[in-house]
């Protein structure tokens, strides 16, 4: 279901009007008519607000508030303030919350403090999402519904220790099929009645080291999927009672790109469309941020999503809370459209005076009025959308390459018992998107349940964790004529974490044409090397000591015992090509090397530019729109390979033109 009555990117955020005295209101709808806002997040933490207690609702302001939107025109992604409990609640009702991994219960505070099995949070919230729908059921510039906020974080209470009991019936159905997947012969662990699963904290299994250590991966592995699972009940229960009353709006809850807690390739099945909040660091490389967005996209097999939360200027929780420099907050909102959003909306709207979001950025900031750069600068993009208008709204990006990411295995992966701490699935990963990202090259991050046929070249780093059926539709997809890629500490567990036995990467071997004996990890610090087309590059992380069966050496370790055994692996199996790479690497290689790859398959950039330029294409009806961003802090000058005029100024540009591109400055030409 996509979004209704959106006529262009809309563009606003997180408005909280019930922090300040109903004088400031009016001059509010005055700035925000200034900086050309059009949609405002209402509602997010307003419980304490709404329910006094068990049976006392006020929405006085609320409507206040409502009535004030929609007489100056603003559509509103109505939210259901969930994320917070009200203090008198967690008085009366203590089981709310939340346990931590230390076997601590909390007190009332914070937020993301409510247990998601509790029965009081599951009672009250889903009602009171009903209650919101019932009241503003007939307010049509509600066009989103924004289910609480930033679900995240982990409880070990009693209420989650019975719902696991549950939740693991359901998947294994017996005792003793829970005692072979958790291979709970070891260690004299056998279990003899439900009863006896306790949730694997510091009281139990889990430990601190340097990371989150585990003496059983398959029951903290099951634990995570069963939290995720229980906090996308809660998300289930409250969309659920809005769609009973209010059916024909979408519903969503924004997500935060990465987060290793939450499945979010399963979340997005049960969301209408998918919303995020993009926080990087001062730090943040343009990939970085650009595979962020790739990853939510590719959430929906490509439809647009929701930019949800930004900064306009500032965050507040950063090491180093760094001001976005002049320009920035353009570049990194056209970022967000280039990848795939079709709104762009800020946290927040009016800067608050207290607590610790006070020194968050806002378009209104203390100062209260428009002569702030920060303003200044909003209010231009908004003149600029409005400009743009609908033209791509709903565009897709073509892309030949997908890369794999599986929240299972990155599960799985971290909490392994050996042969590394530097094992890092995200990271890894990242390393792949950030070579063909910086080249141009159009990337699709998809999970393992999803088609891959479409693409010409299919990435899968460190895939430790091999599913059931995924090897066979890895099989036919090379078999076919398909190229598939993975790497280092791949094919060794199946979905419980129990090791397939017969040599790794086991499921995988016949494909890539190799058998693996045995892993070296190598200290933090130091390295193998290996040459690839006359470089020489380091071999780090976990060396592979592999033996080919039927794959071609392309490159061999040129130290310690193992010299001269490969270390880069290509196979012709069917009609196709499977590519192992034995170790991890620095930057240069992965570019190198992607390149290469690319090149052999007829896989393309969007369009050859200087370093520091980040092209990228969306098509719709409308026609095929390409985004070309400056990073760079100096004028640098592009060539266009064909004519197009640019949307935001209008201008027309003719193949072959260069054009210099000021400092963190945007084109979007649409070709003709």
């Amino acid at each position: 279901m996509g979004v209704q009555r959106q006529n262009k990117i809309m563009y606003g955020g997180d408005y909280n009007p019930e922090q300040w005295s109903e004088e400031v209101w009016a001059e509010d709808m005055r700035l925000l008519k200034l900086a050309h806002i059009d949609i405002v997040t209402l509602n997010v933490f307003n419980w304490a607000m709404l329910q006094k207690d068990d049976e006392v609702y006020d929405f006085v302001k609320l409507d206040k508030i409502m009535e004030l939107v929609k007489e100056n025109g603003l559509k509103v992604c109505m939210a259901t303030s969930t994320a917070a409990h009200p203090a008198w609640m967690a008085r009366k009702h203590p089981d709310i919350l939340r346990t931590e991994h230390n076997g601590m219960k909390r007190k009332f505070g914070s937020r993301h403090n409510s247990c998601p099995n509790s029965p009081t949070y599951r009672k009250y919230s889903a009602l009171l999402a009903q209650k919101l729908a019932q009241r503003y059921q007939g307010y049509d510039n509600i066009v989103a519904w924004h289910v609480a906020n930033e679900y995240g974080g982990q409880c070990y209470c009693e209420n989650c220790e019975k719902q696991f009991r549950v939740w693991l019936k359901e998947k294994y159905g017996t005792i003793e099929e829970l005692n072979r997947v958790w291979n709970l012969a070891f260690w004299s662990h056998t279990m003899y009645d439900w009863e006896d699963v306790v949730v694997p904290d510091l009281r139990s299994e889990e430990w601190f080291w340097d990371y989150t250590r585990t003496n059983f991966q398959g029951i903290s592995l099951d634990y995570r999927r069963f939290q995720s699972d229980s906090m996308l009940a809660c998300y289930r229960a409250e969309r659920d009672a809005i769609k009973e009353i209010m059916r024909g709006v979408p519903v969503t809850t924004n997500l935060m790109g990465f987060y290793k807690d939450l499945d979010y390739q399963k979340w997005a099945r049960e969301m209408d469309f998918v919303s995020w909040d993009n926080y990087p660091g001062h730090d943040a490389y343009p990939a970085q941020i650009a595979m962020s967005h790739d990853l939510i996209r590719g959430l929906k097999q490509g439809a647009p999503f929701w930019l949800m939360e930004q900064t306009p200027g500032v965050s507040n929780w950063h090491p180093y809370c760094a001001l976005k420099r002049p320009g920035v907050l353009r570049l990194w909102s056209y970022q967000a459209v280039a990848h795939g959003s079709d709104t762009v909306m800020f946290f927040q709207m009016r800067r608050s005076i207290g607590a610790c979001e006070k020194y968050h950025s806002a378009v209104i900031d203390h100062a209260g009025h428009e002569n702030t750069r920060v303003f200044r600068e909003t209010a231009a993009l908004g003149k600029e959308l409005e400009r743009i208008g609908a033209q791509t709204l709903g565009a897709r990006t073509p892309a030949d390459v997908a890369l794999i990411f599986d929240w299972d295995n990155w599960w799985a992966s971290e909490y392994s018992a050996g042969p590394s701490r530097l094992i890092n699935y995200h990271g890894e990963a990242s390393k792949y998107y950030r070579a063909l990202s910086e080249a141009n090259i159009a990337v699709d991050i998809i999970g393992v349940e999803d088609d891959l046929s479409g693409y010409k070249l299919v990435i899968a780093p460190m895939l430790y964790m091999c599913k059931d059926g995924f090897d066979e539709k890895v099989r036919m997809y090379v078999k076919g004529g398909g190229a598939f890629l993975t790497t280092y500490f791949s094919g060794y567990v199946e979905d419980h974490d129990l090791v397939v036995t017969g040599g790794y990467p086991a499921r995988l071997r016949d494909i890539l044409g190799i058998w693996v004996e045995e892993s070296d990890a190598v200290v933090e610090g130091k390295c193998n090397h290996f040459t690839y087309k006359g470089v020489r590059y380091p071999a780090d992380i976990l060396c592979d000591l592999l033996h080919l069966e039927g794959a071609r050496a392309v490159s061999a370790y040129e130290e310690d015992f193992y010299r001269g055994m490969p270390v880069l692996t290509e196979n012709d199996f069917g009609k196709g090509k499977a590519f192992y790479v034995a170790a991890g690497s620095g930057r240069e290689f992965y570019a190198a090397y992607l390149a290469d790859l690319c090149g052999s398959l007829g896989i393309s950039p969007v369009l050859k530019a200087p370093e520091g330029i980040e092209a990228v294409v969306r098509e719709n009806e409308n026609g095929s729109f390409l985004f070309i961003l400056n990073h760079n802090d100096a004028d640098t000058a592009v060539t266009l390979a064909d004519s197009g005029t640019d949307i935001i100024t209008e201008t027309a540009y003719a193949a072959g033109a260069q054009v210099t591109m000021a400092p963190k400055d945007v084109l979007i030409l649409r070709k003709r």
